[in-house]
């Protein structure tokens, strides 16, 4: 499994317009609802391929070093939830939203 992460290197104006927030710090992008604001996602975007060329794609990058890992933060559907290692990071990155002190090196 490769970590997914989003961490901005080009287009801040845009993502700053997009959350209406004037800052480069990582609360831009804490949370998969931030992020589907800062890339302009909408429901128009339900059921596209991923991994098909054209519009949004996912595609594959280098493989970072030093990957952490962890439980999901939030609400869970079941009590197996709680402890599985659905959260990823890069260590030593600013982009990783709290809580930092449950991430472990995979």
């Amino acid at each position: 499994m490769r970590p997914l992460c989003l961490e901005i290197t080009v287009g801040l104006d845009i993502i700053q317009q997009r959350r209406g927030q004037q800052t480069e710090k990582p609360i831009l992008l804490t949370g998969p609802g931030k992020v589907g604001q800062a890339l302009g996602l909408s429901t128009d975007w339900s059921n596209h391929p991923l991994y098909t060329p054209g519009g949004l794609e996912v595609l594959d990058g280098q493989e970072p070093e030093n990957i952490l890992v962890g439980p999901r933060v939030g609400k869970y559907a079941s009590p197996e939830h709680v402890t599985a290692p659905w959260r990823f990071a890069v260590a030593g990155t600013p982009w990783i939203s709290a809580p930092k002190n449950t991430l472990r090196p995979r």
